[in-house]
């Protein structure tokens, strides 16, 4: 190694640029530039300084043997000045003169002593740590490879969670918060209550719903919400501005489904399966399209006071909708009541479950949820408080319950991908010369409607198509719109391929209307039924989140 290839590498390993080592020197940039490219030597005032300044010998200086280790080694951005040394060299032994070229800094070698090379070392790793890391690895891919195989969920992982029922009654229902539902339960009817059974006999997290007999799908939907979250109930500012009644209604201090919506020891969300029993079906389809999809009307007209039913997002909070008997697409018996102007026998059967009359007065008994409206129900008969209502525009029941109406609202009603939907209609009829009547065994009270919609096969009241294939029917309801709503996406029930987010219509029953809730039943029949449809339900495959049982 040269003077001028040490000087070099003394200097980087300083951290000086050249003009701060010419600086301390008392030179020239352009001197050390010389030094450092071969084409001048420093004299022997300033080789003593800079054997003072960097802390090594004159003669390791002078001699090439002597090698040097570079902790930095020297880059190549200075770049030589084209000057010409100022004094020659002289050789100190015969006085001659000898010319040193210059040396190109790439050229520089830089070797590095042992111990500097042991410094560079990385650091060994203790031995202990490395058998913990490897032993952790083990232990990882022996728990994640047998995942795949379900090997642990016995023992190790939690499969999933039960998820509640919810149970919404029909046109002229009620649920359990009414008295009459002590003597006469609308589920179970004169048989015993099958929610109690459900809940007490076979451990299944069951709640009855109780809304707005007469009230619209709209209404009925917003009511069973605040039930469901223990708010106050809204209608909407949109809604309630069109048909003219109270924005919010009461207050629910309570959830009738605690769990719902919270979430699992693993991070599952705890779903809702809805039943909805006639009329019932429209609401439970109406609630689960709300949480999915909101209402861009009432997000326009409420702004940030809007509720949170109509937000959307939230269709993850349904796993399955089953409609009994409902009418998803209206029933011909509208029309019938209308043409044959029966209204007052409408009345009086839409009451027949309750064992309430006509004239009776019912609001000690009977909940109507009719106080947005601003009608006493306390004082006045049933007839008179369903002709308030019916008269009042096209926010209630029968409207909905017309084929017309059910087009309407099915138009801001749409299935969710994720959720499972399952129907079930009921025949009480056969065919006989071109029509639809009775078999023999129906239910007596439902054999004057079953008669009029068994006839009717042409509409005679409004422009809404109706032909042969609306004759079948379970006294109340057509077959052909309990099975599924015309815009809808539907399959025949396959056991072996139940899909999400379109209809799975289940084969059509023998019985009528009221047989799903155990009238003109027995309470084994019903129990069995429901039995079944729960069981068919939580068999489905849902979404799984696993955690170590022994750790949470």
């Amino acid at each position: 190694m040269t003077i001028n290839e040490k000087i070099s590498i003394l200097r980087h390993d300083a951290g000086l640029s050249q003009d701060e080592l010419a600086e301390k020197l008392n030179v020239s940039r352009q001197s050390v530039s010389k030094w450092e490219s071969g084409k001048a030597l420093p004299d022997t005032d300033k080789l003593l300084a800079l054997s003072e300044l960097f802390n090594v010998s004159t003669d390791f200086l002078l001699k090439d043997s002597e090698d040097y280790v570079s902790v930095t080694p020297p880059d190549t951005d200075d770049t030589a000045d084209d000057f010409y040394p100022d004094t020659d060299i002289t050789c100190p032994v015969d006085n001659s003169t000898v010319f040193v070229p210059p040396i190109s800094p790439d050229s520089v070698m830089v070797t590095h002593s042992e111990e500097e090379t042991r410094k560079k070392q990385k650091k060994k790793i203790p031995k202990w740590k490395i058998i913990t890391a490897c032993i952790s690895i083990v232990l990882i891919i022996a728990l994640i490879i047998p995942l795949p195989l379900g090997l642990y969920e016995e023992w190790l992982f939690e499969e999933y969670v039960e998820y509640p029922y919810v149970m919404v009654h029909g046109l002229g229902g009620y649920g359990a918060d009414s008295k009459i539902n002590e003597s006469n339960p609308y589920w179970g009817s004169e048989t015993g209550n099958v929610v109690t059974y459900l809940r007490d006999e076979k451990g299944y997290d069951v709640y009855e719903a109780s809304v707005g007999p007469f009230s619209s799908t709209w209404d009925r939907t917003c009511e069973l919400y605040a039930q469901l979250t223990g708010t106050t109930v809204d209608y909407g500012e949109a809604h309630s501005k069109a048909h003219n009644h109270e924005r919010y209604g009461r207050t629910y201090t309570e959830k009738l489904a605690p769990d719902w919506g919270s979430e699992t020891k693993g991070g599952q969300v705890v779903k809702l399966n809805l039943i909805g029993h006639s009329f019932g079906g429209a609401t439970v389809r109406q609630l689960t399209s709300l949480l999915e999809y909101g209402s861009k009307e009432e997000i326009a007209a409420s702004g940030d006071n809007v509720s949170p039913l109509f937000k959307g997002g939230q269709g993850n909070l349904i796993n399955s909708v089953t409609t009994l008997c409902s009418p998803h697409n209206g029933s011909t018996l509208y029309y019938c009541v209308e043409q044959y102007n029966v209204v007052d026998y409408a009345l009086d059967f839409v009451f027949y479950g309750s064992k309430l009359v006509q004239d009776s007065s019912v609001g000690e008994y009977y909940d109507f949820h009719l106080e947005h409206f601003g009608i006493d129900t306390e004082s006045q008969d049933a007839s008179t408080i369903l002709k308030t209502v019916f008269s009042q525009g096209t926010d209630n029941a029968a409207y909905d319950l017309s084929p017309d109406g059910a087009a309407e609202i099915n138009k801001n009603i749409k299935t969710v991908d994720n959720v499972y939907y399952f129907s079930y209609a009921y025949s009480m009829t056969e065919k006989k010369a071109g029509k639809h009547v009775p078999a023999m065994g129906g239910f007596n009270i439902l054999t004057l409607p079953s008669t009029l919609i068994g006839s009717y096969s042409e509409n005679r009241v409004t422009d809404y198509p109706i032909d042969e294939t609306w004759l079948e029917n379970d006294g109340m309801v057509n077959v052909i719109s309990a099975r599924y709503p015309f815009e809808d996406e539907w399959q025949e029930y396959d056991s072996e391929n139940i899909v999400k987010g379109k209809w799975n219509v289940m084969p059509t029953l023998k019985g009528h209307h009221g047989t799903v809730v155990c009238m003109d039943s027995t309470a084994e029949d019903t129990q069995n039924f429901y039995t079944n449809l729960f069981t068919m339900i939580d068999e489905q495959p849902r979404d799984k989140k696993y955690y170590f049982k022994g750790l949470f």
